[in-house]
């Protein structure tokens, strides 16, 4: 509609900010808005495509920006008092992209503590004394309340998955360094994967392929009904409450109607002890890339993330190299465990988003889909006892992120939840 001048981005910078202005009061998306930057750089690139320039398929798009990535031109909190005053010279390299491409940064979304545990202000906007999960909360909750179209998020656990699935949502987490990470906020180096959150799969690939200047992510391939679809319950299954356990079936038997060949995929034993493996390298990898703020700032951080970081500086190199080698080893496994299937579908999160705004939920269905380095994308296809939105993660092969979104783009279609403007 841009490109055929139907619409402008300053139109549509304009409407995201009134949308914020009607809501932000409730859902608390926001850490750091610039609204006469955006509407600048809005009113520049009409004037680039008046002028017969456009830079590509992301030109004038209104983009939200996780505050764990820097920017030149914003502050940059990390979700945490310590960077209270932290101004960047220099943008992240997914948002250098970003801007190249033509993209109009409206600004920061919130954060929780240092990308972990402690929650942020945001609010799930459907329900705003439910959790809209974390850390990449702001994102998840601005997108899905319309006040963006595309926000960044960033996971080493489930910061993407989860709250995509809480807000209802689509939350990419891509093949592991599929898009640079350069510029964020380094939690765990092994772990941490860019990724996006938007309304569609389809707009997810699009920023993707741009980014990795991938001709397959910009031009997904189409799939159709025969494509070949596990089931994954994972070894954590007893944990699924209701909603998911229905989602799962009523999802099973609507694409196996479709046309789609099901069937159940049980993980290996070797894979049990992947969760336990995740959670060692994340703790190593998280106590180092913090040591300064534990070291100058221990009292401007939660007794949570304190704690966390002291007893993690107590695993050893052994324990650490041990989980590596797990994981390795079961990174190394997927195409046998895939071989009969395309695509993986398993719960996204234990289920609804939970009452009360004190914790970001659990991650449980997460670690071990992150520390395999799988691509995966969440799909908002049902709903809890409390009218909130459930989702499902579908998952691929590493380095088949086209092959997976288009699965993922098909069975969305299939499954269709509309999400309407939550009021």
């Amino acid at each position: 509609m841009l490109r055929s001048g139907k619409i402008t981005s300053e139109a549509l910078t304009r409407d995201c900010l009134a949308r914020i202005s009607e809501r932000e009061s409730t859902v608390q998306a926001w850490e750091y808005l610039d609204e006469e930057a955006a509407l600048a750089c809005a009113k520049a690139c009409d004037g680039e495509l008046a002028r017969g320039h456009s830079r590509g398929p992301l030109h004038g798009i209104p983009l939200g920006v996780k505050d764990v990535f820097q920017t030149y031109d914003m502050p940059t909190k990390f979700g945490s008092e310590i960077y209270a005053n932290h101004r960047p010279i220099a943008d992240a390299a997914t948002v250098a992209l970003a801007r190249r491409a033509g993209m109009v940064l409206l600004g920061k979304t919130v954060t929780t503590e240092l990308a972990t545990y402690s929650p942020g202000k945001t609010r799930n906007p459907h329900n705003p004394s439910h959790t809209p999960g974390g850390s990449s909360s702001g994102s998840a909750a601005a997108v899905a309340d319309f006040m963006v179209p595309v926000a960044l998020g960033a996971q080493s656990v489930g910061s993407i998955v989860r709250p995509a699935a809480y807000c209802g949502v689509v939350g990419y987490k891509p093949t592991f360094n599929l898009l640079s990470g350069g510029g964020c906020k380094l939690m765990a180096g092994s772990l941490d994967t860019v990724g996006l959150l938007a309304r569609t799969v389809s707009d997810v690939a699009l920023y993707a392929g741009v980014q990795a200047n991938d001709s397959r992510l910009l031009n997904l391939p189409e799939a159709d009904g025969s494509i070949r679809v596990g089931f994954c319950g994972t070894f954590d299954f007893a944990l699924a409450q209701a909603e998911t356990i229905e989602t799962m079936q009523i999802a099973r038997e609507r694409l196996a109607k479709a046309g789609a060949r099901v069937s159940e995929v049980t993980l290996p034993d070797a894979y049990r002890p992947l969760r336990d493996a995740h959670w060692t390298i994340f703790r190593f990898e998280l106590s180092r890339a913090y040591a300064d703020e534990l070291n100058r700032h221990r009292e401007k951080l939660s007794p949570v993330l304190r704690d966390l970081l002291e007893s993690a500086s107590e695993i050893s190199a052994e324990e650490y190299a041990a989980a590596q080698a797990t994981a390795f080893q079961c990174r190394a496994m997927m195409n046998d465990v895939m071989r009969d299937v395309d695509v993986l579908i398993a719960p996204s999160a234990p289920g609804e988003a939970p009452s009360g705004i004190d914790s970001t939920g659990s991650p449980v269905f997460n670690q071990i889909w992150t520390l395999l380095w799988v691509p995966l994308v969440t799909i908002p296809v049902g709903e809890g006892p409390n009218k909130l939105p459930v989702g499902l993660q579908v998952s691929g092969r590493i380095g088949a992120d086209h092959t997976m979104l288009a699965a993922a783009h098909w069975i969305h279609r299939t499954l269709a939840r509309e999400q309407g403007r939550p009021s």
